[in-house]
């Protein structure tokens, strides 16, 4: 599947942007996309007009970009503040919370990262504000890498900094398992957030260097069929299961990640196995409508019964969406 657009390259990537921001979005159903935005009419010096737009869980950050893709064609200003995420619940060395309910205090989610931080640090390069958003979106991604990345370069789901959840390790807060796609959505966040880091900016250096150290470690789990597994690190065991949206997660990053140069060009290798194996799973049905199989409803955080006993959906929106930004990047670089 491959999708052409007219128009000039700058909208042809705001329209890519948005779509792609909107089917993530709605498979997310992100709670961070709420910040405020401060509207400045004219170019009096010291005069402002404020208009707040606030995006709560019931608007998608696809809704978001194209709010503000709106009001920059309309020969409006927008920047940022930081008055909504200086407010937003944070761990004690500054990590957003995953959610603000009740029962996910404390916590960081590696499938979190990615409901902010990329449309963020897009909204800080299209209007001003990149000092701020850059240095805000690589912070948590460092953050969140901090807790979850292990020594096999794998993330952990989650950490719990209070220790209190049933699933947290009482020493370390750790959540039990590898759940794949929450691995997939930090990569993904991660490569998104680097294309907008300059060169010198003081946080890329590591978050290049998490990038493959996670890198090597997915890739030493790929499965013969290209696929990865539900449980990423459990492969040998007889109930688990190849994944499908994790794996276009994992070979669109591989590939993206050759393509900028963060990784080496082996993993080229690795990338079309994962995306011949995730093509395994895709057929056109008697309607002539494709079908994406094997895809895991959402899931929370628990143990490996929990994660191996999530429903295999067809044409998830998880899947969905990752297949789209998966299939762009394949096509792009044959």
């Amino acid at each position: 599947m491959s999708i052409a657009w007219g128009g000039s390259g700058g909208v042809r990537a705001k329209v890519r942007l948005a779509l792609f921001s909107l089917v993530a979005a709605l498979a997310m159903r992100s709670t961070h996309a709420a910040v405020t935005l401060v509207q400045h009419a004219g170019r009096d010096a010291g005069t402002t007009t404020s208009s707040t737009l606030a995006f709560t869980s019931n608007n998608t950050a696809g809704n978001f970009i194209a709010v503000v893709i709106r009001a920059g064609k309309a020969g409006q200003n927008f920047t940022v503040t930081d008055t909504r995420l200086n407010t937003y619940p944070r761990t004690s060395d500054g990590g957003f919370w995953h959610s603000t309910s009740e029962s996910r205090h404390n916590q960081l989610w590696a499938d979190g990262v990615f409901m902010l931080n990329p449309f963020l640090a897009e909204f800080g390069e299209e209007f001003g504000d990149s000092a701020y958003a850059n240095e805000e979106a690589a912070k948590q991604i460092n953050v969140y890498a901090s807790h979850l990345q292990q020594p096999n370069g794998i993330l952990k789901h989650a950490w719990d900094e209070s220790k209190s959840q049933p699933w947290a390790d009482r020493t370390t807060g750790l959540a039990p398992e590898y759940w794949c796609r929450a691995m997939g959505w930090w990569s993904m966040a991660s490569i998104d957030v680097l294309e907008k880091l300059p060169p010198t900016h003081p946080r890329r250096a590591q978050m290049i260097t998490d990038l493959r150290e996670y890198a090597a470690g997915v890739r030493s789990f790929q499965d013969s069929s290209g696929r990865w597994f539900q449980v990423v690190d459990k492969g040998s065991r007889s109930d688990n299961w190849t994944e499908t949206s994790c794996s276009m997660m994992f070979t669109y990053v591989f590939s993206k990640g050759v393509e900028r140069g963060y990784l080496d060009p082996s993993f080229k290798d690795a990338a079309a196995r994962g995306y011949a194996g995730v093509l395994a799973k895709t057929s056109v049905n008697s309607s002539g409508r494709t079908e994406i199989r094997d895809i895991s409803i959402g899931t929370n955080v628990g143990d490996y019964a929990y994660y191996i006993a999530r429903d295999r959906a067809t044409n998830d929106f998880h899947g969905l969406g990752a297949f789209l930004i998966m299939n762009e990047q394949l096509q792009g670089v044959g």
